[in-house]
């Protein structure tokens, strides 16, 4: 069974996509250019969010173990001003990024923290933080991409943990699903599947072999199955592609509930 990342993994891929993030914004023409992803967004608010959200969670590790994030932390981020001009811009995300990677390695992956998912199969830990901001600041990355019309698929190793660390923290949850019991397979064409079940006891997401030449696909045992590469199951996750851009299996409508799902708790 694959293991998850290691923690000085995460950090390094924090890093990594953070300074291909800088290297689209610095080369894009326009820092007013829409972002397609995020409507409404330019990507100088797209730069502001990113590194808002750096030093936000830099706080909320900083703090350890709470019920509830910092309220100085809530108000910085509630009253964020950042430079307008291109290069000092930069560098103040620069620093932003090092402000989380530095609470971060000083905290390590088994420092509790106050997160928005406790209810999730993703832990209240450190650790946690990186393994999400990780897939924040890839998702972003491709959003600036786009935006400049240059995107490019994720990192493999980055998003083969994406798919696993979405459902584990945005899914899972003890709310009760409010149609039929169901499950919902995703299988990566870089070899590893995951199935996420719902009924009356929640959602929770495991771990399953998967299908090769020789031994197929059950398909009874899920309503939906979606294939695609890992970078195109982490991109449709986040709603950033469409489910007609993968092949699906199974009753694609089943897709349409789950997205439209909001648990009560997660």
């Amino acid at each position: 069974m694959e293991k998850n990342l290691e923690f000085p993994d995460l950090l390094r891929l924090i890093d990594e996509r953070s300074t291909a993030f800088r290297a689209v914004v610095a080369a894009a023409p326009d820092l007013d250019a829409q972002v397609p992803t995020c409507p409404g967004w330019t990507l100088f608010d797209l730069v502001k969010h990113l590194g808002g959200g750096d030093r936000f969670w830099a706080a909320i590790v900083g703090a350890g173990s709470a019920d509830a994030p910092p309220a100085e932390a809530v108000a910085a981020r509630a009253a964020l001003e950042v430079p307008q001009e291109r290069e000092a811009l930069l560098a103040w995300l620069d620093a932003s990024t090092q402000l989380l990677l530095g609470a971060l390695r000083a905290a390590g992956p088994e420092s509790g923290c106050w997160t928005w998912w406790p209810a999730s199969q993703s832990p209240q830990t450190a650790g946690g933080i990186a393994r999400h901001r990780v897939q924040e600041t890839a998702v972003h990355t491709y959003d600036a991409q786009l935006a400049g019309g240059s995107q490019q698929p994720l990192p493999v190793e980055l998003a083969l943990d994406g798919v696993e660390e979405f459902l584990f923290t945005v899914c899972a949850t003890p709310s009760a699903w409010p149609h039929k019991p169901t499950a919902f397979d995703f299988h990566a064409a870089e070899g590893r599947s995951w199935r996420l079940t719902v009924d009356g006891d929640g959602a929770r997401i495991t771990r399953i072999p998967a299908p090769t030449a020789a031994t197929g696909e059950d398909s009874d045992a899920a309503g939906a199955s979606v294939h695609g590469t890992a970078s195109e199951l982490v991109l449709y996750l986040y709603d950033r592609i469409q489910a007609d851009s993968l092949h699906v299996d199974g009753d694609a409508g089943l897709l349409d509930l789950l997205r439209a799902w909001e648990p009560e708790e997660k």
